[in-house]
């Protein structure tokens, strides 16, 4: 588990937020990838993640409040906070699913939690909790969990519904994971922890939203889309493709 840095939270709160509009430049993030609430373990991956680069895709700013969806160890999270600043919000979500399978999860959110800006919250796994009127709901390298075999076969339908419901009128939905190759079927979630872009478009779109934006930046050609992305041969170098939906006004 990563060190916390929830003592300076007010420190990063207080400090000055940049001023971005819809397509910031990423430069215009640099205040909140420097926020103190962020570990060094986290600068340590902003360059692989492009960080800034996803604030901008997913058109982060002051004041928003966002969820951020199944949040791991809480990178996302951190950044969320620093980026919206005092007048903005997280909803940070762990779905309980999570939690039991291993603790570390329940630590990442007790600690998110604990941010001066961030509400953790834990639910199932197809029932999140989340308030209405986000401006995002943002989800990285998790959305093919939803189809894990232990979780029943409507989870990412019910998921998308609910982002839906909580997003406000042309709110974005924002999903980043590891490429599947095409055609890939129903099992690679399982199976490669990997997901066919082209069925999170149909699935999230078949919940009402429109498909606004996509970037290759994560792609990688040396990824074959095929091992599965612990395989020591291309973890941490998975080919991921970034989607933004927007809920219609």
């Amino acid at each position: 588990m990563r060190p916390f840095l929830s003592l300076l939270v007010v420190a990063a709160l207080t400090a000055a937020a940049p001023v971005v509009s819809a397509q910031t430049a990423p430069a215009a993030y640099e205040a909140a990838l420097a926020g103190p609430v962020r570990t060094t373990e986290d600068r340590a991956r902003d360059a692989a993640r492009h960080a800034a680069d996803a604030l901008a895709f997913a058109e982060v700013k002051p004041g928003q409040k966002i969820g951020d969806m199944i949040i791991g160890g809480g990178y996302f999270t951190r950044l969320f906070s620093a980026a919206v600043g005092p007048q903005g919000h997280v909803t940070a979500w762990q779905p309980v699913e999570f939690i039991g399978f291993q603790a570390s999860y329940g630590e990442a959110l007790t600690a998110a939690d604990a941010l001066a800006n961030v509400d953790g919250v834990r639910s199932p796994i197809g029932a999140p909790e989340w308030p209405e009127g986000l401006d995002l709901v943002f989800t990285a390298q998790n959305y093919h969990d939803l189809h894990l075999k232990p979780f029943a076969a409507d989870t990412a339908a019910r998921v998308n519904a609910a982002v839906f419901k909580a997003l406000k009128p042309g709110g974005l939905y924002v999903v980043i994971d590891h490429d599947a190759a095409a055609g890939a079927g129903p099992d690679a979630p399982d199976t490669l922890h990997r997901i066919d872009v082209d069925q999170v478009k149909r699935e999230v779109e078949a919940a009402g939203f429109v498909l606004d934006g996509s970037s290759d930046l994560l792609a990688r050609a040396d990824d074959p889309r095929t091992a599965n992305v612990f395989d020591p041969s291309i973890r941490g170098n998975t080919s991921q493709f970034m989607l933004r939906f927007r809920k219609p006004a």
